[in-house]
């Protein structure tokens, strides 16, 4: 949409507005409109679902006692040890099994069969290995973290593209070299989509794995808030991992814009 503007003296000046970034928020904004109509209205009782204003409100109390930020960070902190450690040895793990045939053949099965466990299903077992503080939140996460990246890189290597392969070792290329410029960059794409779907997996094992005694966190205060059926600071615990959550795929898709950007079909997407 455009606007047209008259200027003195005959100068005319024309403001650009871009909708585009905003069709996205559409939906939500229509909900949660919805939403706090139909609580208005005593269509919704707020004893079952606060309304919006109701969740704001208790958004603002938190973050005006400091008790939001001082969860948030906590639980921030968890998610990030975990993913660093699930997607680093994912990813190394990946590349090695992708690279080799013998590493491929000696841990893939041994992987896969892991994969089928639901890490959710072994908290007992992380609890009595690791005890009730951080070391079991954060190997749940690293858990969950893992083998989506595991399985993408691994794919994503063993999908390098073999003319170029072929190419490189004609121009004498050596295997680091053939790594770097032709089996990583053709890599990147299913590397970076692992990161989404760890990144997802992150903060959905990070919501269960806080309510194991946890004394801190965005799932400890959720929780507590359930016991004095606060529901307004249930649903603002909610709607603050959906905020994280949202933030951490925005932050995915930059690292995808910088390190893809040459990408055939990223760029076609991009123009599209």
């Amino acid at each position: 949409m455009s606007l047209s503007l008259s200027a003195p003296h005959g100068v005319a000046l024309r403001w650009r507005f871009n909708a585009a970034p905003l069709l996205p928020w559409l939906v939500p904004a229509a909900l949660i409109l919805a939403w706090q109509i139909g609580s208005d209205a005593g269509w919704i009782t707020r004893r079952t679902l606060p309304s919006p204003l109701s969740i704001a409100n208790a958004i603002a109390a938190l973050a005006w006692s400091g008790e939001l930020f001082h969860h948030a960070a906590i639980s921030l902190q968890r998610a990030v040890l975990g993913f660093v450690i699930g997607g680093t040895l994912g990813l190394g793990f990946g590349v090695l099994n992708g690279i080799s045939p013998l590493a491929s053949r000696l841990l893939d099965t041994t992987l896969q069969m892991l994969r089928t466990i639901p890490h959710l299903a072994i908290i007992p077992m992380v609890i009595l290995w690791f005890g009730i503080g951080e070391g079991a939140k954060i190997f749940l996460v690293a858990a969950g973290v893992f083998f989506p990246m595991y399985l993408n890189t691994y794919h994503g290597v063993r999908m390098a593209d073999a003319g170029l392969l072929e190419m490189g070792r004609v121009y004498r290329l050596s295997g680091w070299a053939v790594f770097w410029r032709v089996i990583l960059p053709g890599a990147m794409p299913s590397v970076l989509l692992g990161v989404r779907y760890g990144l997802g997996i992150m903060w959905l094992t990070l919501i269960v794995a806080e309510t194991i005694s946890a004394s801190a966190g965005i799932g400890y205060m959720t929780m507590n808030a359930r016991e004095f059926l606060q529901t307004d600071v249930v649903l603002a615990g909610v709607l603050l991992y959906a905020l994280l959550g949202k933030l951490s795929d925005v932050a995915a898709k930059v690292l995808e814009r910088r390190c893809i950007a040459w990408h055939p079909s990223f760029a076609a997407q991009r123009e599209g």
